[in-house]
């Protein structure tokens, strides 16, 4: 587990995964109105879904963690507000999107045969 007992923010917006701690510290500050030294993790996903980078701060340094799936996409929960940038996440949450589960059902569609 990457951040046993740390508040969990995940971005809802796609991030562009060439950033580094430095510019990704800057989205915590502009977009998630939070410092990015505090003691949380700030989870981010790319535009096509299969890279996560997480930032956090252990005390001494900015740490940035990169994990790209071989197969799949992460599938981040939902908003409850439309002027959502971001949700608190719980451990287990963040477990299950971690893996590249999905965090909500699918809704199964019809295809329209005409």
């Amino acid at each position: 587990m990457i951040a046993h007992g740390l508040p969990i923010y995940v971005a809802l917006e796609a991030v562009d995964m060439r950033l580094g701690s430095e510019r990704l510290g800057a989205l915590v500050r502009e977009r998630m109105r939070m410092e990015p030294r505090s003691r949380a993790l700030f989870v981010f996903v790319g535009k096509r879904g299969h890279s996560m980078k997480c930032l956090t701060w252990d005390g001494t340094g900015t740490i940035v963690v990169h994990k790209k799936l071989d197969g799949g996409r992460f599938e981040l929960p939902r908003a409850t507000g439309t002027s959502e940038q971001h949700v608190l996440v719980s451990d287990a949450i963040f477990e299950v999107i971690h893996k590249g589960v999905a965090v909500t059902p699918r809704v199964a569609r019809r295809r329209v045969v005409h």
